[in-house]
């Protein structure tokens, strides 16, 4: 891991960093050695890890909860290289949805793709990150939504150090098996209108989900629309779980 900057406000502590080709950001409490709980924030599709969403909320839960919070760019986002494949089906998909095909299934199986290459990417970088003085070896929870949601259902599934996770705006269509793997306490969220994923596959994905602690938080209005006293909530959630 290698760090190529540094910044402190407000006693939380940026750090920006490359693990090999991967470019992250970590946020923890301003000070000396103390093991914590690790939080991974997935960002949303054509986002990024400084997207300014991603940023206030990594602040919250180390101000609010004392974590360590870490971002990692996806495939084809923020400071990662284009990736050819991935335009060329992204044009295509796109091709496909004026066509009048259904846009889920799409997004469905472009997410599935993109998982396969994310999912060791942010094992890789749990095991880093949690060989640092200041974050050690605590419990790891997981918040992401939309394109965080479709890659960390199979991530949260996958690591067992996860013991929480946030995830909503997914549909069931290539995760139930995934799904029927993860088991620890999840909050869903949804959006009652959203126009990229149908009610009935959210809602299947949310059943899918094995865990016997999970909670439902149902919102009017569109994908992006997300109530910011949802944040609120997962800073509630995480405090109770992982701390």
């Amino acid at each position: 891991m290698r760090f190529t900057s540094e910044t402190s406000v407000d006693r939380v502590r940026e750090q920006l960093f490359f693990l090999g080709e991967i470019p992250g950001a970590l946020w923890t409490p301003e000070g000396g050695a103390s093991r914590r709980p690790l939080i991974v924030v997935g960002h949303g599709g054509g986002r990024h890890k400084k997207d300014p969403d991603v940023v206030h909320l990594a602040r919250r839960f180390v101000i609010e909860g004392g974590f360590a919070v870490v971002a990692v760019d996806v495939p084809g986002h923020g400071e990662r290289p284009a990736v050819a494949e991935y335009n060329r089906i992204a044009a295509d998909n796109q091709a496909r949805v004026q066509a009048g095909e259904e846009l889920a299934p799409l997004i469905a199986e472009f997410q599935a793709m993109v998982a396969r290459q994310t999912v060791p990417e942010w094992q890789a970088v749990v095991d880093e990150v949690q060989r640092l003085d200041h974050v050690g070896a605590g419990p790891v929870g997981y918040w992401g939504i939309s394109l965080g949601c479709g890659l960390g259902v199979p991530f949260v599934a996958a690591e067992s150090r996860v013991h929480a996770a946030v995830l909503g705006l997914g549909g069931a269509l290539g995760k139930t098996e995934d799904a029927t793997r993860v088991t620890v306490p999840v909050e869903f969220l949804m959006q009652w209108n959203d126009e990229r994923v149908p009610r009935d596959q959210s809602l299947a994905l949310f059943d899918a989900l094995a865990s016997p602690d999970k909670t439902l938080h149902a919102n009017p209005g569109k994908h992006g629309d997300v109530p910011t006293f949802e944040h609120d909530s997962a800073v509630r959630f995480f405090v109770r779980h992982l701390a």
